[in-house]
């Protein structure tokens, strides 16, 4: 019999604070172009090449939603920490906006705090959605060592794709999308699962070393993301009693020159092959997003949608996790959980499908930084 147990409510030790660690968006059209050089910076892009990317930004307002919808998630996390006993200030942060990452940090410090687990609002493995928040970190800690602000230990959260508070929501929101199609269609409409395409190369170097899927073609983050849809395809296969329903694997929101292979097909390639195939309808579900920002609003709800309008293909868009109840529940599972395992404890680690839960710490080879080696926190 395992002597593992569910990690207690009670407290959070050895952690004095929640950092909720995001990408960041303007929240004005003079915010756009200083937002995108924070955001491309060390590239030489021109500030004319700026602008015409930013045209997604200003089709609305110069506002990306992330920020607001970070906002909710700060709400929800800190009302689901009150409501179950957790004592546990919650703050943000952001990579490329305010509230930036460093000021978030000294603000920290400054409250006394020492001990930080920091969520990172990227579910999977992968250079962009992991290291790359890791080594923002190590910038904004060594900046804060130069100005002699008490040393602070920030431990990343475990990659949460396949947590039951991260998949429930995304199976409930897919069932939502194909029940707002015309109900002809419903039995046929196929599954389109969408994520953020990468560099091929950075896909088969995603994961640890010996991340049982880093073994697998594309590397981690492939594979983490067709276990998710497995399991949803398969919620929704017995919810519906359609137990054939075709769905696939989709990218959108590639930004990298034409020459270099990235992550296919495309979800508007992907529809017109849909709609050359007889597909009576298509349920888009970004599964490779935690909230409904710029790349699902502009990518899925302007592109694809005008694409599928053209070709006369009924579409519906599933919602996005965001500030579910039950993903600000799972939040709090993982805080006890690795607090609990801190402290030497053996608990239960809550995880779906067929990869069980991810590893605590990143290895040093984990998603490679694609141009320079550089520091990194939370890692051996």
């Amino acid at each position: 019999m395992s002597d593992a147990r569910k990690p207690s409510p009670s407290g959070a030790a050895p952690y004095d604070a929640l950092l909720l660690l995001s990408f960041g968006g303007p929240e004005g059209p003079e915010e756009v172009v200083p937002f995108l050089e924070n955001v491309t910076r060390g590239r030489g892009i021109p500030k004319e090449r700026l602008k015409e990317v930013g045209k997604h930004y200003f089709m609305f307002g110069g506002i990306s939603p992330i920020n607001g919808q970070n906002r909710e998630l700060l709400a929800a996390l800190r009302k689901d920490f009150a409501e179950h006993g957790l004592n546990l200030p919650v703050y943000w942060g952001n990579r490329n906006w305010a509230p930036y990452l460093v000021d978030t940090l000294r603000e920290l410090a400054a409250d006394g705090h020492r001990r930080i687990a920091v969520l990172a609002t990227s579910a999977y493995a992968g250079y962009s959605g992991c290291r790359q928040y890791r080594e923002n970190l190590a910038d904004a800690l060594a900046t804060l060592a130069e100005e002699g602000v008490p040393a602070l230990r920030v431990d990343k959260l475990r990659h949460f794709y396949n947590h039951p508070g991260f998949v429930q929501p995304m199976i409930d929101a897919t069932l939502a999308a194909l029940a707002k199609l015309p109900e002809a269609v419903r039995p046929g409409a196929r599954l389109a699962f969408t994520t953020h395409s990468i560099p091929d190369t950075m896909a088969e170097t995603s994961g640890a070393p010996d991340d049982p899927a880093r073994g697998r073609p594309g590397g981690a983050y492939v594979a983490q993301h067709l276990d998710v849809a497995r399991l949803v395809a398969a919620a929704v296969a017995e919810r519906t009693g359609v137990a054939d329903r075709p769905w696939e694997l989709v990218y959108q929101s590639r930004s990298g020159a034409p020459h270099i292979p990235w992550l296919e097909p495309d979800i508007c390639d992907h529809l017109e092959a849909q709609h050359a195939d007889g597909a009576p309808a298509v349920v888009m579900v970004p599964i490779g997003f935690v909230s409904d920002h710029m790349e699902v609003k502009y990518d899925l709800d302007t592109e694809a949608v005008a694409k599928a309008a053209e070709l006369g293909l009924p579409v519906a868009r599933a919602a996005t996790v965001g500030a579910d109840p039950r993903f600000a529940a799972a939040v709090r599972e993982l805080v006890l959980e690795r607090a609990a395992t801190e402290c030497g404890e053996r608990v239960v680690r809550c995880a779906l499908g067929t990869l069980g839960p991810s590893h605590d710490v990143c290895a040093v080879a984990c998603c490679p930084n694609p141009r320079a080696p550089r520091p990194a926190v939370a890692e051996r």
